[in-house]
C-alpha cells in the first residue's frame, strides 16, 4: 500500500489580525485524520499531577498528547489544530511557553482557548484536544 503525502498550509490572510501564537487556517490535503480526546494532568496511575501549579499541569498534559500521538505513530509536527479549556484565562501565557517547547512555534497549529467554570476532576486546571493529520 502506498501512502498519500499530507500537504499542510499555515495560513494567516493578510486581512485578517496577525494571530499571536496561532494559526486562523490550516488547509489540510491528502493523508488522514486522528483526534485525540481531551488530556489532563493525570500520570499512570489516573492521578492528578501538579495540583496548584498550571505550569506542571501543562507540562503533564503536553507530555499525555505526545504519548498519545505516538500511540499511532505521530508526533506534534502532525497537530494541526489544538483546543485549550482553561479554569483560569491567565494561565494562557504560562501554557504556551510549555506548548512552544512541543510544537513549532513558527508554523503553531490553529487553536481555540475557553475558559471554563470547571474540569472533570476538582484539581484540574487545563484540558487539551488535539487534532493531527498523518500520511494514510
Amino acid at each position: 500500500m502506498t501512502a498519500h503525502p499530507v500537504h499542510l498550509q499555515f495560513i494567516n490572510p493578510p486581512t485578517m489580525a496577525s494571530p499571536p501564537g496561532y494559526t486562523h487556517i490550516v488547509e489540510i490535503t491528502g493523508g488522514r485524520t486522528v483526534y485525540i480526546s481531551g488530556q489532563v494532568a493525570v500520570d499512570q496511575a489516573f492521578r492528578v499531577v501538579g495540583k496548584g501549579d498550571v505550569r506542571a499541569q501543562a507540562e503533564q498534559v503536553f507530555e499525555n498528547l505526545q504519548a498519545a500521538l505516538a500511540g499511532v505513530g505521530a508526533d506534534f509536527t502532525h497537530v494541526v489544530k489544538l483546543n485549550y479549556y482553561l479554569v483560569d484565562m491567565t494561565h494562557l501565557p504560562i501554557i504556551r511557553e510549555v506548548r512552544d517547547r512541543y510544537v513549532n512555534a513558527e508554523h503553531p497549529p490553529a487553536s481555540t482557548a475557553v475558559e471554563v467554570r470547571k474540569l472533570a476532576l476538582d484539581d484540574l486546571l487545563i484540558e487539551i484536544e488535539a487534532v493531527a493529520s498523518l500520511p494514510a
